[in-house]
C-alpha cells in the first residue's frame, strides 16, 4: 500500500509576516472581510498556538475550511478537538466535528471559495467555486473541513 503524503502548502516567509499582522489586528479588535485569529491547542507543545483564519457560515452552521491542507492548525485541531476565536475582547470558545465525506465537503467548499476564493484559490489546485460537484469532491480530501459548536 502506498500511502499519499497529506495536502499541504507551508506559508513562505511573505504569507507569514501577513499572518502575523492579521493575527495582530484581530487581537486588536481589526477583522479584515470576516478573519479571526484561531487559537488552538499545540498537540506537542501544550501551548495555545495562534494563527489567522477566515471563518465560514454556511447553511447556518459555522466552518473552518484549511485552504492550506493538512497544516500544524489541522493537526493540532484533531488533537484537541476545539479552541478559540477572537476578534478584539470577543473570544468564542469551540468544539469542532470534522468533515470527512467528500459528498458533504463539497459544498461546503463551494461557498468558501465563492466567499474567500480571492484570498484562497492558488490553493485549491486550480478548483474554484464554479467547478463541478465531482472536481469538489476530487480535491475535497486534501482541504480539511470542521463544523463548530460556539459554547455558551
Amino acid at each position: 500500500m502506498n500511502a499519499r503524503t497529506p495536502y499541504y502548502v507551508q506559508a513562505g516567509p511573505l504569507a507569514t509576516r501577513f499572518n502575523s499582522l492579521f493575527g495582530k489586528l484581530a487581537r486588536l479588535g481589526v477583522s479584515l472581510a470576516g478573519s479571526a485569529e484561531l487559537s488552538v491547542r499545540g498537540r506537542k507543545s501544550g501551548r495555545m498556538q495562534r494563527i489567522p483564519v477566515n471563518p465560514h457560515a454556511y447553511a447556518g452552521q459555522q466552518y473552518l475550511v484549511s485552504a492550506r491542507g493538512h497544516s500544524q492548525w489541522v493537526r493540532n485541531m484533531r488533537a484537541a478537538g476545539g479552541g478559540e476565536l477572537r476578534v478584539g475582547s470577543k473570544v468564542r470558545t469551540f468544539t469542532v466535528v470534522e468533515l470527512t465525506d467528500p459528498a458533504a465537503k463539497a459544498p461546503v467548499i463551494r461557498a468558501y471559495l465563492e466567499r474567500w476564493g480571492w484570498q484562497v484559490n492558488q490553493f485549491f489546485q486550480g478548483v474554484s467555486a464554479e467547478s463541478s460537484d465531482a472536481e469538489l469532491q476530487a480535491v475535497a480530501d486534501d482541504h480539511p473541513v470542521f463544523a463548530l459548536t460556539v459554547s455558551h
